[in-house]
């Protein structure tokens, strides 16, 4: 059995790639379910509805980077993005995520004991665009 290992993931907001300050990743495809369950049913049916998703990002804040996380996000807040996704790195045939998306939040955690840390979510606007590379 073969294994990708995480470190190799590339991630990217629009053209800006933000990998070397991203530590965690996750793609979420998901979808509505409608009940049409009727009378007399011994169970519940169900119909699958329009697709939705999301993705969220973090890492640990750089406070020398110009184009660090806080520089690609924060101006990005709000607005429609093309986000790329790349789990086992970059290489023609390699699989990749893409898709339009709302970034909706982005946040900054400072601990008193510990590395500031930053995450973000975006909502996925459409569907995910699962070609492999080229």
């Amino acid at each position: 059995m073969s294994r990708g290992h995480g470190r190799l993931t590339v991630f990217k907001v629009g053209t800006s790639d933000i990998s070397q300050y991203c530590d965690t990743s996750e793609w979420t495809d998901d979808s509505d379910v409608h009940d049409t369950t009727g009378y007399g049913a011994s169970g519940h049916g169900y119909d699958p509805g329009l697709a939705d998703g999301k993705v969220t990002v973090g890492g640990t804040y750089d406070t020398t980077a110009l184009t660090g996380p806080r520089a690609v996000l924060v101006p990005a807040l709000r607005t429609k993005v093309l986000v790329t996704r790349q789990p086992e790195g970059t290489g023609t045939g390699k699989p990749q995520d893409k898709a339009t998306c709302v970034l909706k939040s982005y946040v900054e955690t400072a601990p008193v004991a510990d590395y500031t840390k930053w995450t973000a979510e975006f909502t996925i606007d459409g569907v995910t665009d699962r070609t492999p590379q080229t």
